[in-house]
């Protein structure tokens, strides 16, 4: 694999960079979610959290931090202000008390009808078909398992 990068004038060039592409384009797509989001009260992480929680309905803070990838350290302040907005709430799992569970309040779960039109705006914005943001996916869920994989 590393002889293909013979073919390259310049292996160091910032723009080929995979991590550079990464980069500008999460920021550059993250942008386009803010105006969306901004009306409905959300940042963009929290609106991963409130995906998985319509997805789910509850959760565990533990399988939620799984879910989304992120340390619980982080997840909780997330989690703070949705519950202060009346979108979550928590406490203490009816399955195991050891645990704690999030769970979608009916204002969040009301807030999931004007999501809904987000996946259309964005593609709309993106300029890009669903089979093509499909294989997207795929490469990156690729490069994902990849990177998590590697030494």
């Amino acid at each position: 694999m590393a002889r293909d990068l013979d073919d390259v004038p310049d292996p160091l060039a910032l723009e080929n960079q995979v991590c550079f592409a990464l980069v500008v384009a999460s920021r550059s797509v993250l942008a386009l979610y803010r105006p969306i989001l901004e009306p409905m009260g959300l940042t963009h992480p929290q609106y991963l959290v409130m995906l998985a929680l319509w997805e789910h309905e509850q959760l565990s803070v533990k399988e939620l931090s799984r879910l989304l990838q992120l340390d619980p350290g982080t997840l909780s302040p997330l989690l703070k202000r949705l519950e202060a907005a009346d979108l979550i709430r928590r406490g203490r799992d009816g399955r195991d008390e050891r645990l704690l569970a999030v769970t979608v309040t009916d204002a969040g779960r009301a807030l999931r009808e004007q999501a809904e039109k987000i996946p259309a705006t964005i593609m709309d914005r993106l300029g890009m078909g669903l089979d093509e943001l499909k294989d997207l996916h795929g490469t990156l869920t690729r490069v994902i398992a990849a990177a998590t994989a590697a030494p």
